[in-house]
């Protein structure tokens, strides 16, 4: 980029192109500010960036094999596009209105995940799609069933200013515990409305409230209705094409990119707000700075929580799941004795990610012992025979104030659930902070390139 071209004063200054970041410089072009957004790496997307197969080797694995026999196993890098971190979007989520909001569906293709999985017993269920599945399902004997499609109709019929929907539930006082109780729900099926429908990673939710439990089985709910088979999204060539979908919107109202441009040093003002970047290129000055943890590792904390992610290359489907190409497997902490669950995203070629033939199975979830790797080993069970495998953790932060002191805002480290909703509520918590209004989503007029 032309040194002679370049302007010095912006009204928002963005660093990474994680999905969050790249969203909000998205979202705040569009609004009309003036964006500069850099990253000290070479390729967008931070530290949920999608890499080709020699970039993973090298950043995930020692003794490297050669270039001649890593393409004879497994084909060209361009064939592969892996996911650091796999998330995968519901259909009716929050993720996906704003995509729609902002017209960034344009750039990114998006294929259905073919099911969605519980273990139980030491065997994988597909979790009920549909009042008709849950009837057949096996999760559950058959007065059980009964009581689920009774649970299901209640959440589906449920109105707020109708007292008579609500059957006596009051969603801000009384907890789920009770709710299950009311429905005479047992304890298996409790599990998989828990975690494989409201997607909770632990069992804390049980005594809360049961309104945010409602509403993920809700959205859950509406999301299967509005694709079948699953609820579950996923872009072609991987999660990478999100961030430049983001990228590509600021670019059209304005907004600046940098790649491949480390940051030398932060200026302040005398009393301690941000004030400009130091770079290659020059500074660049602007009121406020939206970040990711890595570039303000002072103003951040450890959650407290480290995620542990195995990416494995695979030569087969999953057995079980009628050679689906694309599932998500969760395993609830009760079922193989821990604390929170395991994820296992599968998908393969039919998404343009791997080389014909293969699978990726990526395996999460939230490091509890000295030895994580042994702590995916029920996963690793269901996946059969694993071609390579890859071992990446990561320890998860968080910003220690909220910005409005420094106009510093950061982002928080991606958690280890399967889909974006823990993401999209800190987009919106950000953006609320950095402008002072919510963000309201609403399909506007599309802007010719």
């Amino acid at each position: 980029m032309d040194q002679e071209t370049l302007d010095t004063e912006y009204d928002v200054i963005v660093l990474g192109t994680g999905l969050t970041e790249c969203i909000l410089s998205g979202l705040l072009s569009v609004d009309g500010k003036k964006v500069l957004h850099i990253d000290k790496q070479d390729h967008y997307g931070g530290e949920a960036a999608s890499l080709n197969l020699s970039q993973l080797y090298a950043k995930l694995k020692d003794g490297q094999i050669s270039k001649e026999e890593r393409e004879n196993k497994f084909g060209k890098d361009r064939d592969w596009s892996v996911d650091l971190i796999p998330k995968f979007l519901m259909a009716n989520g929050e993720l996906t209105n704003i995509l729609v909001h902002t017209d960034v569906t344009r750039y990114v293709d998006f294929k259905q995940i073919s099911g969605s999985y519980v273990f139980k017993n030491g065997k994988i269920y597909k979790v009920p799609a549909n009042e008709m599945e849950a009837i057949s399902s096996p999760l559950m004997g058959i007065f059980e069933k009964r009581r689920m499609k009774k649970f299901l109709e209640w959440i589906a019929n449920y109105k707020e200013d109708e007292i008579k929907t609500h059957q006596g539930l009051d969603l801000d006082k009384n907890t789920m515990d009770e709710v299950y109780y009311k429905f005479g729900l047992g304890n298996s099926t409790k599990e998989f409305i828990g975690h494989a429908m409201a997607l909770w990673t632990n069992d804390d939710y049980i005594n809360q409230p049961a309104r945010p439990t409602f509403e993920r089985i809700l959205l859950y709910s509406q999301s299967v209705a509005r694709y079948g088979k699953s609820p579950y999204l996923y872009p072609l060539y991987g999660l990478g094409e999100l961030p430049q979908g983001f990228a590509r919107l600021s670019a059209i109202y304005g907004g600046t990119y940098m790649l491949d441009t480390p940051i030398d040093e932060v200026e302040y003002t005398d009393d301690k707000k941000f004030k400009a970047v130091k770079t290659k290129l020059g500074t660049f000055t602007a009121p406020l700075v939206i970040a990711d943890p890595t570039y303000f590792p002072d103003k951040c904390r450890p959650s407290g929580q480290k995620v542990i992610r195995a990416i494995c290359v695979l030569d087969h489907p999953i057995s079980g799941t009628a050679d689906a190409d694309s599932l998500q497997i969760i395993i609830p902490q009760s079922q193989v004795g821990r604390k929170n669950d395991i994820y296992v995203a599968v998908v393969s070629d039919a998404h343009n990610i791997c080389a014909k033939g293969h699978y990726l199975a990526i395996v999460s979830t939230i490091i509890e012992t000295d030895t994580p790797s042994l702590e995916l080993d029920a996963a690793f069970k269901l996946l059969g025979n694993i071609e390579e495998k890859f071992i990446n953790v990561v320890e998860l932060y968080e910003p220690v104030e909220d910005g409005s002191k420094d106009n510093i805002y950061i982002s928080k480290s991606y958690d280890a659930s399967s889909h974006f909703e823990s993401m999209t509520d800190d987009v919106k918590d950000i953006y609320f902070r950095v402008t002072g209004h919510p963000l309201v989503l609403k399909p506007r007029d599309t802007q010719e390139e």
